[in-house]
């Protein structure tokens, strides 16, 4: 999998919300319920300061135009950054509560119906 560190400056909340509004469609459901999951769960005061940094590395990967594979590749340009939103999923899934997906499913049902 991709190292995440390099992708931490490339992080903001608004960077976040153009990326997955602009593109949510086209990164599909599964992509964009596991940025959402990260999302919230960095919200949370109780989530510790390693795990905020596992998230904002993942979601500065996700923001990144200049990943492993572009976007903007047919069928598959959004393969990668599943592989790294799953991983740190994974990896900071103590964190991601059912109040965290409970936010995470309010916008997915907006955006997705």
């Amino acid at each position: 999998m991709t190292d995440t560190t390099n992708f931490e400056d490339k992080y903001s909340d608004d960077s976040f919300w153009e990326k997955v509004k602009k593109y949510a469609k086209d990164a599909g459901f599964e992509v964009i319920e596991k940025a959402l999951w990260l999302y919230y769960a960095y919200q949370e005061k109780s989530t510790p300061a390693w795990a905020k940094a596992t998230i904002i590395g993942a979601l500065g990967y996700f923001i990144s135009p200049l990943d492993a594979i572009p976007d903007l590749t047919p069928v598959v340009g959004y393969a990668d950054d599943l592989g790294v939103l799953a991983l740190a999923v994974g990896t900071v899934a103590t964190y991601i509560t059912d109040e965290v997906k409970a936010k995470a499913a309010e916008k997915l049902k907006e955006w997705f119906g």
